[in-house]
């Protein structure tokens, strides 16, 4: 979402001096102009950048400002970007047909420059808010989602095997009923565990979650979620290193990174099969800590990894024992390392393993 100090505008008339004195009002905010000085030129500049804003003619050869804009708005960059007509035309007619063809203002030449930074600035706002009420559409439509498809799952298992038992107690043997409480002791910690996941992302989208930075030794905190997972390994015998070196540090929000390095590792651990290999590495890189969970699992197409990270693509696979995710891990991982200043990246290719790579800050002394 662009700052209103940072937004890029484009302006377009065919006379240079009308131009000029355009620019000339809005430079004190410090916006990025660009400049066109026909429809044509306009839209082949449209067709490969966005923009925030577009400040148009309407009487200028070649194509005038109602079909520039009629065709601007079927462009993928700037299919939403608001119009402002800025023209001699001011007749009622030509205003009209200015709103239809999906203008959002209309100024009339000569202009006002206190008139025109104030409208500039008021679409700039009005863009802003439309586009985090999108996001918060987005985040409502994912959560829902999640609810419906993952949840259910769980919940079907604790019912038909609590069902099974109430109904079938008396004709279970021992062994029968030490399997059904294991399975619906699993699919109640599944059940728990997706809770969890969607409590914390719904605080995190709320700015409900505080961060406290302080100094952290990666070493033991990586150590305890190697032993927490590590029946999960031992399960699926997959030898799960910690080699992070001793006495590396970062400076970060010690639960949030915890909260990375399970959800990393879980995840690498769900993926890979019975006798692979999870490793943690970590070394210094361009000022900041490097860190690399790495499995040599199933890894992923370029399709699939374009898919992670984001609120509006959901990819749910299966685990090599079944396993079921929702992608919210990732997606919660890339948040808590960008609110401790850091930075998650991905280098994966199917039946090559998979390679996730965080960064973080070090403490300042250690620079």
């Amino acid at each position: 979402m662009p700052n209103t100090r940072q937004a890029r505008i484009l302006i377009v008339d065919d006379v240079a001096k009308n131009i000029q004195l355009v620019a000339a009002s809005l430079r004190s905010q410090g916006y990025s102009m660009t400049f066109a000085q026909s429809g044509p030129k306009a839209l082949e500049l449209a067709q490969t950048r966005p923009f925030d804003l577009v400040i148009l003619d309407i009487m200028m050869p070649e194509m005038d400002g109602y079909e520039v804009c009629r065709r601007l708005k079927s462009l993928p960059l700037n299919g939403q970007t608001p119009v402002i007509f800025l023209t001699a035309k001011t007749d009622a007619e030509a205003i009209v047909q200015g709103f239809e063809a999906g203008a959002v203002d209309y100024l009339s030449k000569p202009f006002n420059g206190a008139e025109l930074k104030a409208r500039v600035q008021t679409h700039l706002e009005l863009k802003r808010i439309r586009e985090e009420l999108e996001i918060a559409s987005h985040l409502k439509d994912k959560f829902f989602a999640i609810i419906a498809h993952d949840l259910r799952a769980p919940f079907n298992a604790l019912l038909g095997l609590s069902q099974t038992l109430k109904d079938d107690v008396e004709d279970l043997s021992k062994e029968d009923i030490v399997q059904i409480a294991s399975m619906i002791f699993e699919a109640g910690a599944r059940a728990n565990g997706l809770l969890e996941q969607l409590l914390r992302w719904a605080s995190s989208q709320q700015g409900k979650i505080t961060y406290h930075p302080e100094r952290i030794e990666l070493f033991p905190l990586a150590q305890e979620v190697v032993a927490l997972l590590g029946e999960v390994a031992h399960r699926k015998e997959i030898t799960l290193h910690n080699l992070l070196p001793p006495d590396t540090w970062v400076y970060a929000d010690r639960p949030s990174i915890a909260a990375v390095f399970r959800n990393l590792v879980g995840n690498a651990l769900k993926f890979t099969p019975q006798g692979g290999t999870v490793e943690l590495r970590a070394e210094p890189k361009d000022g900041k800590m490097e860190i690399e969970v790495a499995d040599n699992g199933l890894g992923m197409s370029l399709e699939v990894q374009e898919s992670l990270f984001r609120l509006d693509r959901h990819h749910s696979t299966l685990g090599t024992a079944g396993e079921r995710g929702t992608g919210l891990g990732l997606i919660l991982c890339k948040e808590f390392l960008e609110k401790n200043g850091g930075s998650i990246s991905l280098q994966s290719a199917p039946d090559q393993g998979s390679r996730f790579l965080f960064q973080l800050p070090v403490p300042q002394e250690a620079t």
